[in-house]
């Protein structure tokens, strides 16, 4: 019994040590995270951020002054091209129109009765010729007959110009009379109206803007592109862009073009260097629904390249030496890691395509979840068990 009680202590002590020992050869492990070899399409991308806008916005204005009588859309209204926007009135240019063709009736008059005294004077001409070959008439007398006859078709002359001049005013007159009725240029949607009816427009110096149309059947997304990515977009490249309203909806678009200089340029000669430099990328996608608005951000990704259906990787996995790209291959029977050379097609830096050197269902390294020996503050030793 008293080998009992001494073995017994012994046998504890020797357990809470082993244990004590298990633990913190555990806490001290560096065990590693891996990542199947996986079928999957990588995509390098432009990333940009841009608004959207109408692919065509017409402000359509008032080309005469006067009141607007009728204004015959609301805003929102669908409108197809020749359609009334808005009656200005126009009784001082229904005047203007008769005043001048008044004057154009009597230019007429006057043309006609010069030509029946023109007549009258080549009569006269023709008789003075025949007696003065019977010298019934004087030279002089045959020399008036001339003169008036000369005189009349130079004032014909002279009220044709006029005539051409007062046929310019009647058209000027009926062209500003037209002008009145304001109607559509293009079909599209109301997106504005800056002048509502009973306002009076003034078009002396510019054409007051009575409404704008946009065609929203296709839209335009003007992207932001940095310098450092704009010499890889080129245009017919396909698009991809959510918007803030419908973040899980991806909208496909176009690169039609990109615009040769910074935006900064409308405004001034000269680049600022102290801020970074964009670009715009011009984006067409179709709306046929409306969904897209005027004014909409836009997170856009530009695909510049892609793999589908190929094997990939996580980026963190690659590891770069003098020799190309290589892989640490996992076997989880032994736990045992080895290093694979890889050829590595497209990486975004989140996948990348392996062309050769893995199959799929491999497993490579990731990297390594440290976990760090703790301190004898952590780990104090154990008390001396009393015997």
């Amino acid at each position: 019994m008293k080998k009992m009680r001494i073995l017994i202590p012994l046998v504890l002590v020797a357990a809470a040590a082993a244990g004590w020992l298990y633990f913190a050869r555990s806490e001290n492990a560096t065990p590693v995270t891996t990542a199947a070899v996986t079928r999957a399409t990588v995509e390098e991308t432009v990333l940009a951020s841009g608004t959207m806008e109408a692919k065509q916005l017409v402000s359509v204005g008032a080309r005469v002054s006067g009141q607007i009588e009728t204004l015959a859309v609301a805003l929102g209204d669908e409108v197809q091209k020749g359609d009334l926007i808005a009656q200005i009135d126009s009784q001082d240019q229904q005047n203007a129109v008769l005043t001048a063709k008044a004057n154009l009736a009597n230019i007429k008059a006057e043309i006609a009765a010069k030509k029946a005294s023109l007549v009258k004077a080549e009569h006269v001409l023709e008789r003075q010729i025949k007696l003065m070959t019977s010298d019934y008439v004087s030279t002089a007398d045959l020399e008036s007959a001339q003169a008036d006859v000369d005189v009349y078709k130079a004032e014909l002359d002279a009220l044709a110009a006029q005539k051409a001049s007062v046929e310019v005013t009647v058209s000027t007159a009926q062209i500003a009379l037209e002008r009145t009725r304001i109607t559509a240029p293009i079909s599209g949607t109301i997106v504005a109206i800056v002048n509502d009816e009973g306002q009076t427009v003034n078009a002396t110096q510019s054409a007051p803007t009575i409404v704008k149309i946009a065609e929203l059947d296709e839209m335009v997304v003007k992207a932001e592109i940095s310098e450092a990515d704009v010499v890889h977009v080129t245009p017919g490249q396909q698009v991809i862009f959510t918007i803030l309203g419908e973040p899980d909806h991806k909208f496909t678009a176009t690169v039609r073009d990109v615009e040769p200089a910074p935006s900064e340029i409308e405004t001034s000669d000269t680049i600022s260097t102290d801020a970074a430099i964009y670009y715009n990328g011009l984006l067409e996608v179709d709306n046929p629904d409306h969904l897209l608005r005027i004014g909409m951000t836009a997170e856009v990704s530009i695909i510049l390249d892609r793999a589908e259906n190929v094997l990939t990787v996580p980026s963190s996995a690659l590891a770069r030496g003098p020799q190309g790209y290589t892989v640490k291959l996992y076997d989880p029977a032994s736990g045992a890691t080895s290093v694979q050379a890889v050829e590595v097609g497209l990486n975004n830096k989140v996948r990348a395509e392996i062309k050769s050197g893995l199959n799929e269902g491999d497993l490579v390294v990731t990297g390594t979840t440290v976990t760090a020996a703790k301190t004898s503050q952590d780990n104090p030793r154990m008390p001396p068990m009393r015997l």
